[in-house]
């Protein structure tokens, strides 16, 4: 297996972002997050019945520093829906508190077709 290069790693994660309706960028996997941030916006995410690809973003420092380079966004976990970072935890919290998460998540394949 070849090592990415920086600019590889960050065309993997426009990839991402833009060929997958719903995009999470955590540490750990949603079945075994590694931080109580990344546990609780997987949960949310997984509670809304969205589809999503979860990316963990520990294996190589390079991703969180090409992420952020990408989304202007310094923390993790970073949630992206049609394309568009929505935040990370606090946002999706209170998105959730809201009642506009589910919306958001539920709604973004309407607004793709």
């Amino acid at each position: 297996m070849s090592v990415m290069s920086d600019e590889q790693i960050y065309e993997e994660i426009v990839a991402i972002v833009t060929g997958n309706r719903v995009a999470l960028f955590m540490k750990g996997t949603p079945e075994e997050p590694r931080c109580g941030f990344s546990a609780r916006v997987a949960e949310r995410v997984l509670e809304s019945g969205a589809e999503f690809v979860a990316i963990d973003i520990l294996p190589d420092p390079r991703i969180r520093q090409q992420l952020t380079a990408y989304s202007s966004w310094p923390t993790t976990p970073q949630l992206f829906v049609g394309g568009e970072l929505i935040g990370g935890c606090d946002i999706v919290e209170e998105l959730h508190a809201q009642g506009e998460l589910e919306k958001i998540l539920g709604g973004s394949a309407d607004a793709a077709s």
